[in-house]
């Protein structure tokens, strides 16, 4: 394993630790009383704490030091003196152990008296202090200078993402999205058990992957020697809590679907799913708009929340938008009673890309997803969707080839799906064959065919309405982030580049190019101040490390950064 200079200097500050008989892991708990933010509320001069955390900067003065630690709730200042800390002659725990042996990122444990500062700070006097962990490779420490510019600030998002356990450390404002998460996932528990609805958990792998049109995980159980699927939804599982008995079920699921990754998509992600039975999509709807208003109040202590250049209001109630009504609107074409032919040649007419495999539900799925979603900011209930769009759906009453269904768009995304659920087994069996039919055609995300969720629902389902909501999604929303990935722990990564063993020659052309790619060979020649035989050889390793390629045009060569 190749080791940094800095990584080589721990490792062997680590062994003069324990050669002074410090273990840097010691195995017994450390009696914290208080943390950071507690210290700060309950001050009191004179008070004696104990608190533990990463040392995250120290002012060395000689005979003392300031310093900061950090723990789960904050920082706080300490004052290190050397005869406080060392009340003999031995002064090997202040001038060798803290000065030359403690490294920025290192966890201690702290106990000493609070006192305030002569500026005025509130501050910890150190009595001990006690080695818990010894960091064996150094943080990425941003600078702040007198101006309060920030430098060496740790924000490439693919190692942000890869190392969030660092992002979390060096960028405090990072820990303040998933803490508002942990409190939305609260408050809608909150609101469901008052409600009187029960917490349930499903399969994840099942052999059916039911309850949306998406592509599954397959996976292999050796027992039973059979093909089982990650879950892409729990609709079904709990559809059939309702025929069991349950006046009122919903989970938070884990849901995992095959399918691309952007922005707005991570291929594992957390859903919510509520179904109560008795119901219809118009109390869903109600109650919907109630829900996000008191879950926007939770979060952030306001109905209102900025996401880019908008400003959202969760405050209910939420306007509502037929389907038919919103295309007519933004496109001119009405999609009642046109055939499948005619829904093709309208989306190609307005430039929108679609195929032979698409079916009525999704070629006008695509109609709204290119001209009419990214017009609804504020939230709305866009309504009665065409049977053909909604397998699982209850006809409307009053339009059979409509359904009850809505979805709740917020800045031009979907974060929420409901409807009147279909429980008539031969209506629900014939949209099963019509999915099936799609899939014949090539729609490789068209649903399978349940057989024992049909045989649930002949033994009988009350009316109920169901509503899901796409978790991720939503506290995007609430916290100003365009990137799902900033409000997940540990998102989907590529598979990290093994690092590149590199010549000096070659480091040398590389930096030159990092600093102004696509440079004429003559011009990244003369400024590497190589000799040709080096050069050969650099640019021969760069190319052989996938790293550089050189560009041919006429009599033209330039070097790019690959």
């Amino acid at each position: 394993m190749q080791l940094s200079e800095q990584e080589l200097i721990r490792r062997d500050k680590l062994n003069q630790l324990r050669a002074l008989g410090i273990n840097p892991y010691p195995a017994q708990l450390f009696p914290v009383d208080h943390t950071s933010k507690q210290v700060k509320e309950s001050f009191e001069e004179g008070k004696k704490v104990i608190v533990s955390g990463r040392l995250m900067s120290v002012r060395d003065q000689g005979k003392a030091a300031f310093a900061e630690l950090q723990d789960s709730e904050g920082r706080i200042q300490l004052y290190f003196n050397r005869d406080v800390i060392c009340t003999g002659e031995d002064k090997t725990m202040y001038n060798t152990v803290f000065r030359k042996l403690t490294d920025l990122g290192d966890f201690i444990g702290i106990e000493g008296e609070l006192f305030l500062t002569k500026v005025g700070e509130k501050s910890i006097r150190v009595d001990h202090f006690t080695f818990l962990s010894k960091t064996l490779r150094p943080l990425p420490m941003p600078k702040v200078d007198e101006e309060g510019k920030v430098y060496d600030k740790f924000s490439d998002p693919e190692l942000r993402y890869r190392m969030r356990y660092v992002d979390l450390v060096v960028n405090p404002e990072v820990k303040d999205i998933f803490i508002k998460r942990t409190k939305l996932f609260n408050a809608m528990r909150t609101y469901f058990n008052t409600a009187g609805y029960m917490e349930v958990e499903t399969p994840v792998l099942q052999s059916i992957p039911g309850g949306a049109s998406a592509r599954p995980f397959i996976t292999h159980h050796n027992s039973l020697d059979i093909p089982l699927y990650m879950r892409i939804a729990n609709e079904l599982y709990l559809k059939r809590l309702i025929v069991g008995g349950f006046d009122g079920v919903y989970e938070f699921s884990k849901n995992f679907r095959n399918e691309g990754m952007d922005r707005t998509h991570n291929p594992e992600f957390t859903a919510m799913e509520i179904y109560v039975a008795y119901k219809d999509y118009n109390w869903m709807m109600e109650f919907t708009e109630n829900l996000l208003e008191y879950c926007a109040v939770q979060v952030n202590g306001t109905t209102q929340a900025t996401f880019g250049e908008h400003q959202v209001d969760f405050k209910a109630p939420y306007a509502r938008v037929t389907m038919t009504d919103a295309i007519k609107n933004f496109t001119g074409f009405d999609i009642t009673g046109k055939s499948e032919e005619e829904l093709r040649e309208a989306a190609l007419s307005m430039g929108i890309e679609v195929n032979e495999t698409m079916g009525k539900g999704k070629l006008i799925d695509e109609i709204f997803g290119a001209k009419c979603e990214g017009q609804f900011i504020q939230p709305t209930f866009i309504t009665d969707y065409p049977k053909e769009m909604s397998p699982l759906c209850k006809s409307h009453r009053d339009n059979p080839d409509l359904t009850e269904r809505f979805e709740l768009m917020v800045c031009g995304k979907e974060i929420a799906n409901a409807y009147s659920e279909l429980n008539d087994p031969i209506d629900q069996r014939e949209r099963f064959e019509a999915q099936l039919k799609l899939a014949e055609k090539g729609d490789d995300e068209a649903m399978f065919i349940d057989q024992d969720f049909l045989r649930a629902l002949e033994y009988g389902m009350p009316p109920t309405s169901g509503l899901g909501i796409g978790m991720d999604r939503l506290i995007m929303f609430l916290t100003n982030n365009a990137s799902i990935q900033e409000v997940l722990f540990f998102p989907q990564m590529r598979p990290e580049k093994k690092q590149v063993e590199m010549t000096e020659d070659e480091k040398l052309i590389l930096g030159l190019l990092k600093a102004e790619d696509n440079q004429a060979l003559g011009v990244l020649k003369e400024k590497s101040q190589l000799s040709g035989k080096k050069w050969d050889a650099a640019m021969k390793g760069l190319a052989k490390h996938g790293l550089t390629k050189v560009v041919v045009d006429g009599e033209s060569k330039t070097v790019q950064l690959v």
